[in-house]
């Protein structure tokens, strides 16, 4: 009978530390930047449906950038431009969550930086970014476009650097 209770007492403990990872709100901030001696021309435009069915990040969400330092270090003088800066709150589970971000003036359905980050927490936040950085045509129609796409495995709290060639991403995604 105690061996029993003993287990018992054990999976209720299991069983509450899997429910712990179920979900948590977390702050997001990402930086998207250039190397403004490097630019690749892209061999495709960014999709219409570029948003994939991800919804924008709420006004309520939205947070004050507590990375501005690292932003502020990435100015022209020292090769680069920052093209997206953004905070915002977020649930994040076992399941995948995905916000659709943009940044800049709308242009026949497309913003300067678009693309979603897709969310999602076991022990490690996986991330995956898929998001577009566009240029435009005097008529201001879509010309061009670089595509950042990755999926990595993030430590909680820790600021990550994700290189794709003239682009980079910093990211950290923080327990509330």
């Amino acid at each position: 009978m105690r061996a029993l209770r003993s287990l018992s007492l054990v999976l209720l403990s299991l069983l509450g530390s899997a429910t712990a990872f179920a979900e948590a709100m977390f702050q997001v901030e990402v930086i998207v930047f250039r190397q403004t001696t490097q630019q690749f021309p892209a061999a495709r435009t960014a999709p219409d449906d570029w948003a994939q069915g991800a919804l924008p990040i709420d006004i309520s969400q939205a947070r004050a950038t507590t990375l501005n330092n690292e932003a502020s270090k990435l100015t022209p003088a020292n090769g680069y431009t920052v093209l997206l800066h953004k905070a915002w709150t977020q649930n994040i589970g076992a399941s995948p969550g995905g916000v659709a971000l943009s940044t800049g003036v709308e242009q026949f359905g497309h913003y300067p930086v678009e693309g979603t980050l897709d969310l999602k927490q076991n022990r490690l936040i996986d991330l995956s970014a898929n998001l577009w950085i566009n240029q435009f045509d005097t008529n201001g129609s879509l010309s061009s476009s670089e595509l950042i796409k990755h999926s990595v495995r993030l430590q909680s709290g820790e600021l990550t650097y994700l290189d794709h060639g003239s682009l980079g991403l910093l990211v950290r995604i923080s327990p509330l």
